[in-house]
C-alpha cells in the first residue's frame, strides 16, 4: 500500500472512532467535567390558616330577645357568614363553622368540631343583653385562670384521657407526664388567646367598633376550654341597647364588624400588614 493510501485509512478512521465514542478523549473529558444543573424544588406556598367560627346558640336556643324581636342567633349567624366571606375572599384563610345554618349545637360539641379539624383559631360570635339598658359595647373574652385549672384537671382525669394533646395520645403517658403536657399546652393556649384578645380589641376601635370599658375580660365560657386551639368570645353588642340594636340589624355595620375581625386575625397570623381603619371621625358612630 502506498505512503497516500495509508495516510488516508488512518484519517478516516480516527473520523469514524470519534463518531462512536472511541478517539475523541478530549470531547469525553469535557462532558465528564461539565457542571450539573442542581434540580430545585417547587416551593409550596404555606397551607391557609384554618379560623374556626362559631356562631353562638341556634335552633331551640334563639339566645337573647332584641327589643325588635331579633334573635341574638340570627344576628350573630349574618355576621359569621359576612366574616367567612371576608377571611376566605382570596384564599387567605379556611373557615369551618360550629353550626351551618339554624341548629342546635351543644357548647362542648362546638370545642370538639374546632379540634376535630385542627383548627388555628377559635371565634365565638355572640350579641348579649345586659340589665341595664344603657350598657353598650363589644367586648372580648378569653379563658380565666381558674376555669383553666378546671379544665387541665378535668382533662387529666383518666376517664378523659382518651384524648390527644398537642398531638400526643395522653393515653400513653403516666399520670404525671400526662398533666404536665396538659398544663404546659392549656398556658400556652391561654397566652395566644390573651394575645389575640388584645389584637382584637384594638381592632375594634380602629375600625369605630364602640367598646366596654375594659374591653379584655376573662370568664369560665365552656368554648373557650379547647385546650390546645386559641379562642375567643367576642360579645358584638348588647341587644338590650337600643343603639347597639340598631347597629346590629344594620348591614354596614355587621360588615364593618367583619372587617375589624378579619383585620385582627390578619395581624396576629401576620398575613399581610394591618389594615387601616376608618379614622377617628367613624368611632363617634
Amino acid at each position: 500500500m502506498s505512503e497516500e493510501g495509508l495516510r488516508r485509512r488512518l484519517a478516516l478512521g480516527v473520523l469514524v472512532g470519534g463518531s462512536m465514542g472511541l478517539a475523541v478523549p478530549a470531547l469525553a473529558q469535557s462532558a465528564r467535567t461539565a457542571p450539573t444543573v442542581p434540580r430545585t424544588k417547587p416551593v409550596v406556598p404555606p397551607r391557609p390558616k384554618l379560623i374556626a367560627l362559631d356562631p353562638g346558640h341556634g335552633g331551640a336556643d334563639p339566645g337573647t330577645t332584641g327589643a325588635s324581636g331579633m334573635h341574638e342567633k340570627t344576628v350573630v349567624y349574618t355576621v359569621a357568614a359576612e366574616l367567612e366571606r371576608q377571611l376566605t375572599a382570596g384564599r387567605r384563610y379556611r373557615v369551618t363553622l360550629t353550626r351551618r345554618g339554624d341548629l342546635f349545637v351543644p357548647l362542648r360539641e362546638r370545642v370538639s368540631r374546632a379540634r376535630a379539624v385542627k383548627a388555628d383559631l377559635f371565634i365565638s360570635l355572640h350579641a348579649d343583653a345586659h340589665p341595664d339598658p344603657g350598657v353598650r359595647g363589644a367586648t372580648v373574652y378569653t379563658l380565666s385562670e381558674s376555669a383553666s385549672d378546671r379544665e387541665a384537671a378535668a382533662l387529666a382525669a383518666k376517664e378523659n384521657k382518651a384524648d390527644l394533646v398537642a398531638g400526643v395520645d395522653l393515653r400513653r403517658q403516666p399520670d404525671d407526664v400526662a398533666n404536665v403536657l396538659i398544663e404546659m399546652t392549656q398556658r400556652g393556649t391561654i397566652n395566644q388567646s390573651r394575645s389575640f384578645a388584645g389584637i382584637m380589641v384594638e381592632a375594634l376601635r380602629d375600625y369605630g367598633v364602640a367598646t366596654l370599658p375594659r374591653s379584655h375580660r376573662h370568664a369560665g365560657f365552656a368554648v373557650l376550654t379547647a385546650p390546645d386551639v386559641p379562642a375567643i368570645l367576642l360579645e358584638l353588642g348588647y341587644l338590650s341597647n337600643r343603639a347597639d340594636e340598631r347597629l346590629l340589624l344594620n348591614k354596614a355595620h355587621q360588615q364593618k364588624l367583619a372587617r375589624a375581625i378579619s383585620a385582627a386575625a390578619d395581624r396576629y397570623f401576620g398575613t399581610r400588614p394591618a389594615q387601616p381603619g376608618p379614622g377617628p371621625a367613624a368611632k363617634k358612630a
